[in-house]
This record gives structure tokens, C-alpha cells and sequence, in this order.
């Protein structure tokens, strides 16, 4: 259109200034526009993007219900990478027929270049929970899936010649909930879980860690630590390190247990309201924006009645 406004318009002709006037004013509104209709363009193409990547993503970390076999259930993550939906931290929530089992992990790094290990370790744990009796069996699927992922990522960046295949693990804790309440857990260098109970929030003693899956192999024999029972009424919270880790302007860590024992101590343990409590707190703690994955799962036992004769407190060690 401009082209044609300078070839075959007489006033573009023109040498005067009303005629440069309208001349720059013609370029400049066709240009105007043509910038615009590339902006449109190219919001339209993110918004399919995002779209896209935020249906892939929410079926990889999927929303947890509400209810778990008698279970409370309240869980939120925050991925490091604006725009990201899921990052490097992964939960999940079944119930079995052993059951009610509970996996969460943070993969080596953050944001979307992590996504690759959380699916298939997710999908490991979806499908070893049903098959497996015990604990330990499930933890050896998980470090097999994993293994099998590095490697054919590794392959894969090998045909790179200027890549470099960098050292990846994952932290993983696996609980299991029995009908009666019955905790039982491995951790593989993880954050231990709280237990929230009686307006207390106390680290639960889950055994003795093992190390993250992939630099180093599991031992040979897998025996998950029984941690007491999970009495009605009480919660387990259970994070990944980039609650604890987060730093203030100051380089102040997040203080966690006195969030928790402030959120719980005036009523009765509401999973979605120590949620809201923990990342609200979290979020003015960072400035908004913290630098690594967050990931919170909160698991309230809401079953009536456990029998008597087999209470028993689960193992904690107070936090001062």
C-alpha cells in the first residue's frame, strides 16, 4: 500500500512539506499496522501454546480430589519458570489395596526442563502402587523407570557433540496409610513430612534416608520404617526443599514450623487452610517469586474411628 501511495499518488510527487507530511504519514500508519497484526498473530499463537502445554501438563500433575479413602486431601505447586505450569517437584495420591500410598519427589533442577524425569517417575509410581505388596517393591520400580529415562536421555544428548550429559537425581518419600492409620514410609533423601496434631507441628521420623535415586543404586534389601498411626483428626504435611530453602531480601530462611504451628494452633487441622497459609506466607517471604519449585501436599485422617488396641504415636522429634 505504501509503495503504491509513492508510485502512483501525485501529491507523493510532490516535493513540499504538506506533501512529506502526508507521505511519512501514510508510512507510518501502514506500518503501525503491520506491526499490530504481527503482535495479534503472535498472542494468538502463544495463547494456543500455553493452552496446549497447560492441558499436557495438568494430565502429567494432575489435580488431586479432595477425598482419598477417608483422606483429607489439599495439595498446590509453583513452578520456578514463569508460564510454567509444572516444574521439577511431583506428587501423587492413590488408593490401593494395600492402601492409601503417597509419593513426593523433586527432580535436579527446576521448571520445564525437568518434566521429562517427573513423567516417568509419576508413571512408574502410578502403575508399580497397584502391583506391588510392598513398599520397598514400588521404590525399585521408581529407580528402574528413572534409570531407563537417563539413559535414553543420555543417548539421546550424545548425538550432540557440543552437549554435555549432566548428573540428574531425584529426592523421593513414599508413604503408605493403612485402614488403621498404620504409617509406613522409605525416604530417599527427602525432606521429612510434619505431622500436625493436638496444635503441634513435629517432624515425623521416617527411618533412616537412603540416598537420592540415580547417582547411587538402592540397597539390596528395602524395608519401609513403620512411623506409628495417623490418628483421626490429625494431618501429615508433607513439601519439597523449596519451601524451607526460600530466602528473604535478607537471605533469611523460610520459617515453616512456626508458619505451621501458627496455622494449626487455634483449630482443628483444615488441609486447604494450612495450603493457603503456608503459601501465602511463602510468596511475601520470596517477594513473590521464588527461585526454586514448590510443592505442598496436605493429608488430613478423617476416618471416625481407629481400633484401640492398635494406637500407637507416631515417632516425631519436636522442632524448636
Amino acid at each position: 500500500m505504501a509503495i503504491t501511495y509513492k508510485l502512483a499518488c501525485p501529491l507523493a510527487q510532490q516535493g513540499g512539506l504538506g506533501a512529506r507530511i502526508l507521505t511519512s504519514a501514510v508510512f507510518f500508519a501502514v506500518g503501525t499496522g503491520l506491526v499490530l497484526h504481527v503482535r495479534r498473530a503472535l498472542l494468538r499463537e502463544l495463547r494456543i501454546v500455553r493452552q496446549v502445554a497447560g492441558a499436557a501438563q495438568s494430565v502429567l500433575l494432575r489435580p488431586l480430589p479432595q477425598r482419598v479413602d477417608g483422606l483429607r486431601v489439599a495439595a498446590a505447586q509453583l513452578s520456578a519458570d514463569r508460564g510454567a505450569v509444572v516444574g521439577g517437584d511431583l506428587y501423587e495420591v492413590i488408593a490401593t489395596e494395600y492402601g492409601v500410598r503417597v509419593v513426593m519427589g523433586d527432580v535436579r533442577g527446576h521448571g520445564i526442563a525437568a518434566i521429562g524425569t517427573v513423567a516417568a517417575v509419576l508413571g512408574s509410581f502410578r502403575e508399580a502402587v497397584h502391583d506391588e505388596a510392598e513398599l520397598g517393591s514400588v521404590l525399585r520400580k521408581l529407580e528402574r523407570a528413572l534409570a531407563r529415562h537417563l539413559g535414553e536421555r543420555a543417548r539421546a544428548e550424545a548425538l550432540d557433540a557440543g552437549s554435555q550429559v549432566v548428573e540428574e537425581f531425584v529426592t523421593v518419600l513414599l508413604l503408605e496409610i493403612g485402614g488403621d492409620g498404620e504409617l509406613r514410609a522409605l525416604n530417599c533423601g527427602h525432606p521429612a513430612p510434619y505431622l500436625l496434631s493436638g496444635g503441634r507441628a513435629d517432624v515425623l521420623t521416617v527411618g533412616e534416608p537412603l540416598p537420592p535415586l540415580g547417582p547411587f543404586p538402592l540397597p539390596a534389601e528395602l524395608s519401609a520404617a513403620h512411623c506409628g498411626q495417623l490418628l483421626p483428626g490429625e494431618a501429615l504435611l508433607l513439601h519439597t526443599d523449596g519451601v524451607e530453602d526460600a530466602r528473604d531480601a535478607h537471605g533469611r530462611f523460610f520459617p515453616l514450623p512456626a508458619v505451621l504451628a501458627e496455622a494449626v494452633r487455634t483449630q482443628l487441622v483444615s488441609p486447604q487452610a494450612v495450603l493457603g497459609a503456608v503459601f501465602s506466607r511463602l510468596l511475601r517471604h520470596a517477594g513473590g517469586s521464588p527461585t526454586d519449585d514448590v510443592a505442598v501436599l496436605v493429608l488430613r485422617n478423617d476416618r471416625h474411628q481407629l481400633p484401640r488396641r492398635q494406637q500407637e504415636p507416631p515417632v516425631v522429634h519436636q522442632v524448636t
